[in-house]
């Protein structure tokens, strides 16, 4: 099952900082919708505000028909929207398994059901043969895939993954495509990605929204968006990133 998000006038400000301005759109349910724009465009402050970390001065966010604006983490992981954050800071101590463990047991109440659904997500991300390493000995590509089992292992209805894509190589990035279309397709998961990697967007988004200063600067299909002028002018530049058309 997957849930639909719909965000209207979403603003906020910290102290005489506009980091985001009455911005609004939906993802609807089951789809791969894509958040991009420059470094500060508001995109992360747009991210917390629907996970929760600080409520909007205006506007608000649903999921489905729900109402959910200003509630807690928490609340919002039980209510369905599971999320990563873009600096990957694993329990360095703790194996790969009890890291993923962690989130599995916010919805599994016995430790036998958690540990059977963290492998599953250990499993789905290629992770299985590192699950008894320690989490702080992995590779950057396995802590981003790490910090999507954790997320996955929440059981989420809506997926929020903020740049799983930055500092992998091209063949790394193909991979991680490969498995969120996969767990799209298989799962009907709704996914809302903050990407700066091109070639992961044009791969997966159905949907791009894109940001400036912290207002909706365009919206449409990748091929819309990345012919848009006001795109190429204020983020792509007049020529496409590496891999933006494959």
């Amino acid at each position: 099952m997957s849930l639909s998000l719909t965000v209207t006038g979403l603003t906020k400000h910290f102290r005489g900082l506009r980091a985001l301005e009455d911005v609004s759109f939906t993802v609807p349910a089951g789809k791969i919708v894509a958040l991009i724009g420059p470094n500060g465009a508001g995109k992360t402050t747009c991210f917390n505000l629907i996970a929760g970390v600080f409520p909007p001065d205006t506007g608000r966010v649903h999921l489905a028909k729900r109402d959910v604006t200003g509630l807690r983490p928490d609340q919002l992981c039980t209510a369905g929207v599971g999320r990563t954050f873009q600096i990957v800071k694993p329990f360095a101590g703790l194996s790969v398994l009890e890291n993923v463990l962690v989130g599995a047991l916010h919805r599994e109440r016995r430790v036998a059901a958690a540990r059977e659904k963290a492998a599953e997500m250990l499993a789905l991300l290629g992770l299985d043969p590192q699950a008894h390493r320690l989490a702080g000995s992995l590779t950057l590509p396995d802590r981003k895939r790490l910090e999507v089992a954790k997320a996955l292992a929440t059981q989420p209805k809506i997926l929020l993954l903020d740049e799983v894509m930055a500092g992998l190589r091209p063949t790394e990035t193909d991979a991680m495509v490969a498995t969120l279309i996969g767990l799209n397709r298989s799962t009907g998961i709704t996914i809302l990605l903050i990407e700066h990697v091109m070639r992961a967007v044009m791969a997966l988004a159905e949907q791009v929204i894109v940001l400036d200063q912290g207002r909706k600067l365009a919206e449409g299909t990748p091929e819309q968006v990345t012919q848009d002028p006001r795109v190429i002018e204020t983020y792509l530049g007049h020529d496409l990133p590496e891999g933006a058309g494959a």
